[in-house]
């Protein structure tokens, strides 16, 4: 569709919306709007958003899709529960100030929400379009409409009024999205917030581990600016459990709550042989080169050490696995594999994601896993030897279990593995603190109401709490908690 063609169909969209005439078999009829995006040839080698965004004509037209149930199933699917119809009819009528007002009652993050969502899991999943033509994908695209309005904004300050101060001191350990959400919480209820990041910048994984084409890192920041002017302090280089413990931190710094968000970023590996040659990264490592220590900008000055690969295998099926493809093929790689032990359909990561993937020259390798890493004299990868793999009877996840094929081997020459095969809790913090209550997957144990753990006055929330999750699941545990600790601190003046 031409930039005409979609103003001449908007024009008539509007005129039967303004008389009345526009019927949900009307709104059936109206074609979604695909994202523009950059050229797969030409975004394969730069690091520039891939997606380059809705124009008005695109977000009306999509908007005017939305059949407006009375009932909104699309807000079951929100882990925050944005009131979704309501912003989306504020689009179609041009009111875009309002649809961000909307979205930004319950979530602080729509700029990146909108971009890294899964969409088509959550609110898209149970969206009446998209069940009418029994496929998610042609839904209403409500993250895409999201991204739009926060795009608008973002230019537009906007900082939320904060209470008369409390006197009560909050920690907030960790500053992804779940900490980003407790912090603005807490710090608008009137409390004194500190907020304590490990590395040298905040943002947590939209930083280190979601890379610049999908997310730029000026998004995440301009929300920690946000943070900044409400007046919550910034702590970097600080981590807890070694630079001081949480027990510290309440004993003996004077904070009154502390809420632990430093998700799940130690990364799993095979346990095959040769993981520990030269040019075997985890998924977590090589992404955190390439984010946060500028990897992938050449021209920056950056001394990142990080191999420049001409062979590279991934191992995996998720957001990171494809996040680390895209990125090494941006880092120069010739070649770039995806190796996976299941079929395409069982894949974990976004249906966008794997189709960005394969645009850009990405070779998929399904129903195939590494059964040893190949050295040469010098402790460097030179190949992996891998089996292939047919499915058999569901496992625990409800997907089929890979099953290996008895004599399948067969060697790829190569001279980088990226592991991204999910990741678990550090245990630095539980080591630290013995009295805290940890599943047997290493996760914090919360009273899911409060996200309260079994020490008074500490909180947890994120990955740390649900394992590897979404940014939204993050936030909405993130507000769950700040709720709970205001709770708390204003029932601990009486």
């Amino acid at each position: 569709m031409t930039d005409s063609e979609r103003q001449e169909l908007l024009q008539e969209l509007l005129g039967k919306q303004g008389n009345e005439e526009l019927k949900p078999r009307d709104r059936y009829e109206i074609p979604s709007q695909d994202m523009p995006e950059q050229d797969p040839v030409v975004r394969a080698g730069n690091v520039n958003e891939v997606a380059t965004g809705y124009t008005e004509k695109h977000a009306r037209i999509e908007a005017l899709r939305c059949l407006r149930c009375k009932n909104a199933p699309c807000i079951n699917g929100c882990p925050v529960r944005i009131r979704i119809r309501d912003f989306i009819v504020a689009i179609a009528e041009g009111q875009y100030e309002q649809a961000l007002s909307i979205i930004k009652e319950n979530s602080l993050l729509p700029a990146v929400c909108g971009r890294v969502c899964p969409q088509e899991n959550q609110c898209q999943l149970t969206c009446t379009v998209g069940r009418k033509f029994k496929d998610p994908t042609k839904g209403v695209s409500i993250g895409r409409l999201e991204r739009f309005v926060a795009d608008l904004g973002q230019d537009t300050e906007s900082i939320p009024a904060v209470a008369a101060e409390t006197g009560k001191k909050v920690a907030i350990v960790g500053s992804g999205p779940g900490g980003i959400v407790a912090a603005a919480d807490t710090r608008r209820a009137g409390h004194d917030v500190t907020l304590f990041e490990a590395f040298h910048k905040p943002g947590g994984v939209m930083i280190y581990g979601i890379p610049e084409f999908r997310l730029p890192k000026a998004i995440v920041q301009n929300e920690i600016d946000t943070l900044t002017k409400m007046g919550v302090k910034m702590v970097y280089n600080f981590i807890v459990g070694k630079t001081r413990t949480v027990q510290q931190l309440l004993a003996e710094d004077g904070f009154d709550a502390v809420y632990i968000g430093v998700g799940a970023g130690l990364p799993n590996f095979m346990g095959i042989e040769g993981e520990s040659l030269v040019g075997v990264y985890s998924a977590n490592e090589y992404l955190t080169r390439a984010n946060l220590m500028k990897a992938y900008d050449y021209g920056s000055g950056a001394d990142t050490p990080i191999a420049v690969s001409r062979r590279i295998a991934v191992i995996g099926g998720g957001n990171v696995a494809m996040d680390a493809a895209r990125t090494a093929l941006r880092l120069g790689a010739e070649k770039v594999y995806l190796v996976y032990r299941r079929t395409e359909k069982e894949m974990p990561a976004r249906i966008e994601e794997v189709h960005h993937a394969k645009e850009e020259g990405i070779e998929f390798h399904i129903l195939q896993s590494p059964k040893r890493i190949i050295g040469d004299e010098n402790s460097q990868v030179t190949a992996i030897e891998c089996l292939k793999y047919e499915l058999g009877e569901p496992d625990d996840s409800g997907r089929r279990r890979p099953v290996p094929i008895e004599g399948s081997e067969f060697t790829i020459e190569l001279d980088t593995v990226i592991m991204a095969i999910g990741n678990k809790p550090n245990p630095l913090i539980s080591q630290t603190m013995p009295e805290l209550e940890i599943s047997k997957w290493g996760t914090i144990v919360v009273d899911e109401e409060t996200m309260a753990t079994s020490i008074k006055g500490v909180y947890a929330g994120g990955d740390i709490v649900s394992g590897a999750a979404t940014v939204i699941l993050a936030m909405g545990q993130g507000r769950i908690a700040a709720a709970g600790m205001n709770q708390y601190l204003a029932n601990s003046e009486k």
